[in-house]
């Protein structure tokens, strides 16, 4: 697929996870990428030689999005070195997974400063570089809509990125720019092995077990679902879509709570 050929874009917390598979597939799609992180700078070079190897332009940049006053400048150095930018992925978060009666106000700052502060800043200095028009997607998750023991705060900032999603595609729309989120359910990953490990007390492989006998598709999700997600919101065949965020969890979350009740003798 090579949909995105000549196009740049800018993937943040790109160095590892789910930001990587994103990366990495839209160089597949053919764009150059850009890819910040904010402390692991090995991560963050592995991931652009990815890139390069490839056969894409790449570039790894160290961004602490928990100071937004920095992203302006960031995105300006990434404009003076592909000359262009045309899609912002907004992944990158981070927040303390604790209970809401224990959290403190710097951590709420922080998860707020990382999702909902840099991501306005990020568009504000991305638009400019969009003079043809350009594809802005920031990843959500399912905490913006369900409640998610340690994940008040995230979800509360998720929530909030998905509202300005809205708010952006209707400001943005007439510049040719979409603008749409992506949500993903139970994505096997690093994060969400510890999660349910260390979060819910649970066996990971007990766990996904039983997720995937409650999901239609009977299968948890991967990083690739996501990144393919996000390729096609960026390219061109998706230009009528704005203003959406889109779950991608294999159907999980429209289970109804009774339907989980009746033990389900279907074969898998």
């Amino acid at each position: 697929m090579s949909g995105l050929t000549g196009r740049v874009a800018v993937v943040t917390g790109g160095s590892r996870g789910m930001g990587r598979a994103i990366a990495l597939a839209l160089a597949r799609a053919g764009a150059d990428c850009a890819i910040t992180y904010r402390s692991n700078a090995a991560a963050g070079q592995e991931a652009a030689e990815e890139v390069e190897r490839l056969g894409r332009r790449a570039l790894a940049l160290a961004l602490d999005l928990r100071e937004p006053d920095a992203v302006g400048p960031g995105i300006e150095r990434i404009g003076q070195t592909f000359g262009r930018l045309d899609v912002l992925v907004a992944n990158a978060a981070a927040t303390a997974f604790r209970p809401m009666l224990e959290q403190k106000l710097y951590n709420v700052e922080r998860t707020l400063a990382i999702t909902v502060k840099s991501f306005v800043t990020a568009v504000q200095a991305v638009v400019p570089l969009m003079a043809g028009g350009g594809r802005i997607i920031a990843i959500s998750g399912i905490d913006s809509h369900q409640a998610m023991a340690g994940h008040g705060v995230l979800g509360a900032a998720k929530a909030a990125m998905e509202s300005l999603v809205r708010a952006l595609a209707l400001e943005l729309g007439p510049q040719g720019i979409t603008v749409n989120g992506v949500s993903p359910g139970f994505v096997e990953t690093d994060s969400s092995r510890l999660y349910v490990e260390r979060g819910v007390g649970l066996r990971f492989e007990d766990a996904v077990a039983r997720l995937v006998a409650a999901t239609p598709v009977r299968r948890v999700g991967t990083v690739e679902d996501v990144a393919s997600l996000v390729v096609f919101l960026a390219s061109d065949a998706a230009g009528f879509i704005t203003g959406q965020t889109i779950v991608i969890d294999g159907g999980l979350t429209i289970v109804s709570p009774m339907a989980r009740l009746v033990e389900d003798d279907r074969p898998t």
